[in-house]
């Protein structure tokens, strides 16, 4: 099954930057394979549920890693057995209604 993730990763008791463990999760997210979208409170991944889930397992290990002795993450699913959707696809369709064009 595919799904769209919105993943925000949050250490605990790193200190007030966190920018460094925002980037080793790209990282993760990278060596996966995995097509994915930072924006400004998290990122969006595209891709097979277990690999999905996957690297966002490896995204924890990740953090945990650096020193991070605890770890909250928000994570919003979305999946549709109807038809494939990219990411693209969503944002294409919302763009379309803003220029009246659908």
């Amino acid at each position: 099954m595919k799904a769209i993730v919105d993943l925000c990763v949050v250490p605990m008791g790193v200190g007030v930057s966190v920018s460094a463990h925002v980037a080793a999760c790209q990282r993760v997210l990278e060596d996966a394979g995995l097509e994915h979208h930072m924006h400004a409170y998290g990122t969006n991944i595209a891709g097979d549920w277990d690999a999905v889930f996957a690297a966002v397992k490896a995204c924890h290990e990740a953090v945990h890693a650096m020193g991070a002795p605890r770890i909250t993450t928000t994570i919003k699913v979305g999946t549709r057995t109807d038809r494939d959707q990219s990411m693209q696809d969503k944002i294409t369709a919302v763009e379309a209604k803003l220029d009246g064009s659908t």
